[in-house]
């Protein structure tokens, strides 16, 4: 049984640093699209490196992987919150953090509330486990995107309504946040195409059977065909607003249905 009081010290962390966070924008932000300040990123790299201390004492044991609901959920918010880390370095993303660090903070304590129930047999091998990393990357960047997505949708509103609260004063443009998120739906969209053809042609080499057309299959197959059309609307007739907000959620969706949603009636429902 997995240990209490460090997950919830992680997730305390997490949420002080949001609320902090979250006073601080309060009291006046700045516009810029400069990098957040360096005591955020600093700050933010104890509950990172401490969840992902967590993440590996609850997923390995000793050759043996375990990857259940919590798991795959704490990994994907865990890999989020690193790659707002990372972009932080160039993009003043603190509206950003008020929607990433709360949700980490429940993602810390996925493990406890929905643990494995069995390791994954083929979690030794080198190629599983790369195309393990470039699904997580995948998820996470599409989490990224959609709470980005969310982010845009309340500022707009917030926008028409003529006054804009002081946490979201320091955001940049709507127009700076809209190239920054089809930038992640692309980096996203590369490595779910990725995923995808990898998990199609080597299904055998990676599960240990042949491919089997399955609704995990078919969602992830929909996700990677919405996010694909967004793309080519934006690219060929200047898909913006609320209309690529609606399909960037529509993909996320379906994506969830695909992966997470599978493992969730699997584990939690059947307990298989």
């Amino acid at each position: 049984m997995l240990p209490i009081l460090p997950h919830a010290l992680t997730a305390l962390l997490y949420a002080t640093l949001g609320v902090v966070l979250v006073r601080s924008a309060r009291l006046g932000g700045r516009e810029t699209t400069e990098g957040s300040p360096a005591w955020v990123r600093v700050a933010l790299l104890i509950p990172l490196v401490l969840h992902a201390l967590l993440l590996h004492q609850s997923m390995f044991d000793g050759d043996a992987m375990y990857l259940g609901v919590g798991n795959a959920i704490s990994s994907i918010l865990w890999l989020s919150v690193l790659i707002y880390w990372a972009g932080s370095f160039y993009y003043r993303l603190d509206g950003l953090q008020a929607l990433v660090i709360p949700v980490a903070a429940v993602a810390v304590l996925m493990p406890l509330i929905l643990p494995p129930l069995k390791p994954l047999t083929n979690a030794g091998m080198p190629f599983f486990r790369a195309h393990l990393v470039i699904s997580m990357a995948a998820y996470s960047l599409f989490t990224i995107a959609s709470l980005h997505a969310l982010l845009m949708m309340l500022l707009e509103r917030t926008l028409h309504g003529g006054t804009l609260p002081a946490p979201l004063r320091g955001m940049p443009p709507l127009l700076t946040m809209e190239r920054l998120l089809f930038r992640i739906i692309f980096a996203g969209f590369v490595l779910l195409t990725l995923s995808l053809v990898s998990g199609m042609l080597f299904s055998e080499t990676l599960f240990g059977r042949p491919l089997k057309f399955t609704h995990k299959t078919a969602f992830g197959i929909v996700s990677w065909l919405i996010f694909g059309t967004l793309l080519l609307g934006r690219s060929r007739w200047g898909w913006r607003g609320r209309r690529a907000l609606r399909w960037t959620f529509a993909g996320f969706l379906t994506l969830v249905l695909a992966y997470l949603g599978s493992k969730f009636v699997l584990e939690v429902i059947l307990h298989r």
